[in-house]
């Protein structure tokens, strides 16, 4: 079955081109927010770096439907791949958190493109009874890039430079051959002639609590990511916590695909969620008692967390609503990721700033108990009213 997906046309195209751009994602996310620091900012303003480009990226990601009915698939995609690799190499210019600031909101617009089309791809070409393993097979071409360069890429800018990091952000652009491609494709691919789904607020509703859901564990991940090299540890205990939860998130994401074309992606969140929450305090007390081991052990936990929850939250939205919707559905829940990584990063900066990291983790993990408890709840709300789960 897996290896079918591999051979569906356009894939390998997205796939490629997807593991590019995220490239230059992961690249930057560790790394801008210590170049702000190394400017002067303190951990509120770095927490502003990657907030700013969630920002720019969420507000951006609403306008993508539309562009690529306007314009097409193929120069959407190609402005995307050209808009985050492009500006990397302005940082070399300034280190002032202003500029730090401006760079990453421009960054954010074309990661804005990239997170839609990529997903929304998945759509176009894998048919549903598929789409759990192609959405996992998605998962690892921007997952690999994120494990193996987010890890390294804040000791590279702090031992070598940051202008070597600077350089390798240009990588999307490398992508827009692939995504010219693979948007073309999409561009030549017979349209459905039946008349276009209004977006309702069923609908709405529909993709709104996988997208909620995601938030909820994309915020602690978000920040993890953002600020473990400030946790107060040294370079190696860091190099492998981030080793671990970026190649656990990898492996989960790919993992939990096969479980939701089995079973269906919504008995699978709730638990989720919870694991990450003790993973989360698992790390919260590691950081108050410098232990590297708890670390490690709670980095596990949330990367199941963190990998499981993207796949099944996306097949769910996608589940959700009429095919001709799939665009909504792929736009609400990048939504609900890229909020979700920027309000991490926002929100625990600045209590840090106030407190501590320690109390930041701990208040991200009860926002993941009690999103749990509220997807139960609506859970046993629809069996009780007969109502039929999406898939």
């Amino acid at each position: 079955m897996t290896g079918s997906v591999w051979r569906i046309p356009g894939m390998r195209a997205l796939l490629v081109a997807s593991a590019l751009g995220f490239a230059g994602y992961a690249l930057l996310l560790p790394t801008a927010p210590l170049w702000a620091r190394h400017g002067g900012a303190d951990e509120g303003g770095a927490g502003l770096v990657n907030a700013i480009l969630m920002l720019a990226t969420v507000l951006v990601q609403t306008t993508v439907p539309w562009a690529l009915r306007t314009i097409g698939w193929r120069a959407t995609m190609v402005t995307g791949a050209v808009l985050l690799g492009a500006p990397s190499l302005l940082f070399v210019m300034s280190d002032a958190l202003w500029a730090v600031l401006a760079v990453s909101a421009l960054r954010g617009a074309g990661f804005a493109v990239v997170t839609v089309c990529g997903s929304s791809a998945v759509a176009h070409l894998v048919p549903e009874s598929h789409r759990g393993r192609a959405i996992g097979i998605y998962g690892l071409s921007i997952a690999v890039p994120q494990f193996l360069l987010i890890p390294s890429s804040a000791w590279i800018a702090e031992n070598i430079d940051f202008r070597v990091i600077f350089l390798l952000g240009f990588l999307p652009v490398l992508a827009v051959p692939f995504a010219a491609a693979i948007g073309g494709r999409i561009d030549r691919a017979p349209q459905d002639d039946a008349p276009r789904v209004p977006v309702t607020m069923n609908a709405l509703a529909a993709v709104l609590v996988p997208a909620l859901v995601l938030t909820a564990i994309a915020a602690p991940a978000g920040a993890i990511i953002s600020f473990a090299p400030q946790f107060g540890f040294g370079g190696a205990t860091v190099l492998v916590a981030l080793l671990i939860l970026t190649g656990v998130t990898a492996f989960a994401r790919w993992l939990a695909g096969g479980y939701a074309d089995r079973y269906g992606p919504h008995r699978f969140i709730a638990p989720l969620l919870v694991a990450g929450a003790l993973g989360l305090v698992a790390s919260a007390f590691a950081i108050l008692w410098g232990s590297a081991p708890l670390v490690w052990g709670g980095m596990v936990l949330v990367g199941i967390a963190y990998g499981g929850i993207q796949n099944l939250t996306l097949v769910e939205s996608f589940g959700s609503v009429p095919q001709r919707l799939r665009e909504l559905a792929s736009t609400s829940w990048n939504i609900g990721f890229d909020t979700g990584t920027g309000l991490g990063s926002l929100v625990v900066g600045f209590i840090a700033a106030g407190t501590s990291f320690t109390v930041g983790l701990g208040v991200t993990a009860a926002v993941c108990v009690v999103t749990a408890a509220c997807y139960l709840g609506r859970l046993r709300g629809l069996k009780k009213r007969a109502v039929p789960y999406p898939a």
